[in-house]
């Protein structure tokens, strides 16, 4: 079942202890106002609540208080050629902390950054739009030539 396997004690090789379990679990940002100390994940199909526990305090030592997981349905969708489309179900666990732990997902990307990056466009389309100007000035006395064949 699991792809990886732990590789065979050959006499005089060390023996490996690292072994890490075949499911993931992926951090999902809150679409709605929830409790400081609840977190949302999509996890593995094959993992129950206490594979979900377990993994958190083993692997990442993070204290968990509660864990409540459903099967969610993958999104349905209808081709234009008349048939039906369907995407994997997967499931969602909510995960509460113990009290006092709180957890506030990060913020990647800034106000900040998002503002110097439009300033940032806004000078690249004035210097396109210069340039195209400068390009219809050299153009005026040639009306029928194409643009792109200039001296």
């Amino acid at each position: 079942m699991s792809s990886r396997l732990y590789p065979l004690y050959q006499k005089g090789n060390p023996q490996l202890r690292v072994f890490l379990p075949n499911f993931f679990m992926k951090l999902l940002r809150p679409t709605s106002n929830q409790p400081p100390n609840q977190v949302k994940f999509i996890v593995s199909n094959g993992m129950s609540k206490y594979d979900v526990e377990n993994y958190l305090d083993k692997i990442y030592d993070v204290k968990v208080a509660h864990v409540s997981c459903h099967l969610q349905q993958g999104h349905t969708k209808a081709s234009t050629k008349g048939y039906i489309i369907k995407d994997d179900d997967f499931k969602v666990a909510y995960v509460t902390l113990p009290k006092g732990a709180t957890f506030a997902f990060p913020d990647i990307y800034p106000e900040q950054k998002e503002e110097e990056e439009t300033s940032e466009r806004e000078k690249t389309i004035k210097q396109i739009e210069h340039s195209f100007e400068e390009l219809k000035k050299r153009n005026k006395n040639r009306p029928d030539v194409p643009g792109w064949f200039t001296i």
